[in-house]
C-alpha cells in the first residue's frame, strides 16, 4: 500500500473533515508533516506514516538546525521538550511492526492493518497522542498568511490536475 492510499484512506475512516482543516504533505518551514489535522479551537496533531522499521528507526536520526540561531537538534528532542509547531504527534505504523516499548510516551501510536483480500484497511488508536503544549497553531502562525497558502496551493494542484501548468503562455511563478 502506498503512503498516499494510506492517508486518503485514514482522512476517510478517523477524521472529522466537518470540524477540522485536514492537510497532506504539509511543510512548516522545514517540517513536513505526512498529515497535519487541526480542530476548531486550532489545535493540530501531526500523524507520521512509517511503513517499514528503517523509515521508523531514521526518522529518530532527523537533524534540523535552527534557521535564525544555527542550533542543531533531532526532532525528537524538539517535540518531547514541547517547542514544537504542532501540539501533538502521533507514528501511524502496520500493525506489529514497532514495539511499543520503542515509541516515545510522547508519541501517539495508530496501527493499521490492511486486507488485500477485501481491500479494507482497519484503524487502531493503541496510545493516544500526549499534548507536548498548550499553545493554539493561530497563535504561533498568521491565520491570514496561512489561509492564503493553502488557496494557493488549491489552485496549483487544480492547474496540475487539469494538466494545464504546463501549458500556461505566462509561466507561473508558484
Amino acid at each position: 500500500m502506498k503512503p498516499e492510499e494510506l492517508s486518503y484512506n485514514f482522512l476517510q475512516k478517523c477524521c472529522d473533515t466537518e470540524n477540522q482543516i485536514i492537510l497532506t504533505n504539509y511543510f512548516q518551514a522545514d517540517w513536513e508533516a505526512d498529515i497535519l489535522l487541526i480542530d476548531a479551537m486550532g489545535y493540530t496533531h501531526e500523524i507520521e506514516i512509517k511503513l517499514s522499521k528503517a523509515d521508523f528507526k531514521n526518522d529518530f536520526k532527523k537533524l534540523y538546525t535552527h534557521s535564525q540561531t544555527g542550533e542543531r537538534f533531532l526532532k525528537h528532542e524538539k517535540i518531547s521538550c514541547g517547542d514544537y509547531a504542532f501540539n501533538s504527534f502521533s507514528f501511524l505504523v502496520p500493525m506489529g511492526m514497532v514495539p511499543y516499548e520503542d515509541i516515545p510516551k510522547h508519541c501517539g501510536i495508530i496501527e493499521f492493518y490492511h486486507d488485500q483480500d477485501r481491500w479494507e484497511t482497519e484503524f487502531t488508536v493503541v496510545r493516544p497522542a500526549e499534548k507536548v503544549h498548550s499553545i493554539p497553531y493561530w497563535d504561533l502562525v498568521d491565520k491570514d498568511s496561512f489561509m492564503r497558502k493553502m488557496a494557493l496551493n488549491l489552485l496549483h494542484k487544480k492547474l496540475q490536475l487539469k494538466g494545464q501548468d504546463s501549458e500556461l503562455i505566462l509561466k507561473s511563478s508558484y
